[in-house]
């Protein structure tokens, strides 16, 4: 089945189940409890594709600076933001409403900033428009990054690679590196929005990188998983936010990386319902993106060996349709 067509079978409504657990794992004492921690990171990527860790080493307070920058650059004028716009085949810049899902056929209600660090020329907010941005939103880049690496590093073994292997495919020191922080604005809905069908504020995909790292605020719910083993029966599995918690998922290249060992699961963010928290939802997401002039081949050799550009060009081109 295309993934063209995979998408489009997710677009029906579905059910949501309780029967499945997004694990939590704490990375506490990482070095000294590596294989440990490895095994359950496994055991939660391989069974769901989905998990929670906590004791990542962000602290609530940078985490707190991080959300209210996002916020202030999402609260400036559409003129202003206009200026940084998303700049077609960079995955760097600003865009407002414009990812339709081939899953509803309707824009996602939000917006992002999307943050590629060698193709930022020209597009980060002056210090007048937002004083300190570009600074706090690089730092905390690097410490998404830092966070991805340690996680691919316990998956590195299992799948017969050293557990620097993905440190090295993911250098941000080159000029080919494109992994990606984002941040997103989910529109609040009023009450002419509800109940419609055709939207969502995301609509079912499955990320095209190697990992996401997802920072939530509590209270601000909606994003929910479609285990593969449910897909048939569209059981949907809430994903609730938690401040001290990142959201992690497999995207699809580790899943070819991985033989298909470690599955891509499709996911979404539903639109809020009447009894529910209808404001603005908030949050960040970080795509751990192999560099460009990378071979992505598993260990097994499924698949034929693909570059990570040719690759994520490919995703995007069925993650993207045209209005």
């Amino acid at each position: 089945m295309t993934e063209l067509l995979r998408e489009k079978r997710m677009g029906g409504v579905g059910t949501e189940t309780t029967r499945r657990e997004i694990r939590r794992i704490s990375l506490r004492d990482l070095d000294t409890r590596h294989d440990a921690i490895a095994a359950e990171l496994w055991s939660a990527a391989t069974d769901i594709g989905f998990f929670q860790i906590v004791d990542h080493g962000i602290d609530a307070d940078t985490l707190d600076r991080v959300f209210a920058a996002s916020e202030r650059f999402f609260a400036l004028p559409t003129a202003v933001k206009e200026r940084y716009p998303l700049r077609p085949g960079t995955n760097a810049g600003w865009e407002y409403s414009s990812q339709v899902r081939p899953s509803v056929g309707t824009p996602d209600q939000k917006e992002s900033f999307q943050v590629t660090r060698p193709r930022m020329d020209g597009l980060w907010p002056s210090d007048t428009e937002l004083e300190g941005f570009r600074d706090l939103v690089e730092g905390f880049e690097r410490r998404c990054w830092e966070i991805a690496m340690r996680v691919l590093g316990c998956f590195a073994p299992a799948l017969g690679f050293d557990r620097d292997f993905f440190t090295r495919a993911h250098d941000p020191a080159s000029t080919d590196y494109q992994s990606t922080l984002r941040l997103l604005h989910y529109y609040p809905f009023g009450d002419d929005l509800l109940d419609r069908p055709d939207l969502w504020r995301a609509g079912a995909h499955t990320d095209f990188d190697a990992l996401t790292l997802l920072f939530q605020r509590s209270g601000q719910g909606g994003l929910q998983v479609l285990p593969g083993a449910e897909s048939d029966e569209q059981a949907w599995t809430s994903v609730e936010p938690s401040d001290d918690a990142i959201t992690c998922n497999i995207g699809d290249m580790l899943m070819r990386w991985s033989d298909d060992r470690l599955p891509s699961n499709f996911h979404r963010v539903r639109s809020p319902r009447r009894d529910e928290y209808r404001g603005a939802r908030h949050t960040i997401a970080f795509f751990a993106q192999a560099n460009r002039d990378v071979v992505i081949e598993g260990p097994g050799g499924k698949y034929p060996p693909i570059t990570a550009h040719d690759y994520l060009q490919q995703r995007i081109a069925a993650n993207f349709a045209r209005r």
